[in-house]
């Protein structure tokens, strides 16, 4: 495996969405809000940059991500069934 070499900052960061997600189950989006970052390096963060940091911290959090991919079409179905529900209240008060 190729050892790759991160500055302070960085691996600080990495370890706080690691914590942040072990603790709360957060989402990959709902942590890329909290850290005011993409989606994209907050995934690749803690997919792969985690595990050279901190292989514990590392287990925990792949756990979460698998927990959140499984559940994310069950999210996504009922997010749609809020939005149409609205939908549908907006056109009721309209009439």
């Amino acid at each position: 495996m190729k050892r790759v070499v991160l500055k302070g900052d960085i691996r600080e960061r990495i370890i706080k969405e690691g914590e942040f997600v072990a603790e709360s189950g957060a989402t990959v989006r709902h942590t890329a809000e909290k850290f005011g970052i993409s989606k994209s390096t907050v995934h690749k963060d803690l997919a792969k940059r985690l595990k050279s940091i901190d292989n514990e911290l590392y287990i925990k959090v792949s756990k979460v991500l698998a927990d959140n991919r499984a559940e994310r079409h069950i999210r996504g179905g009922m997010a749609t069934k809020v939005k149409y529900l609205a939908e549908k209240e907006n056109k009721k008060s309209k009439s």
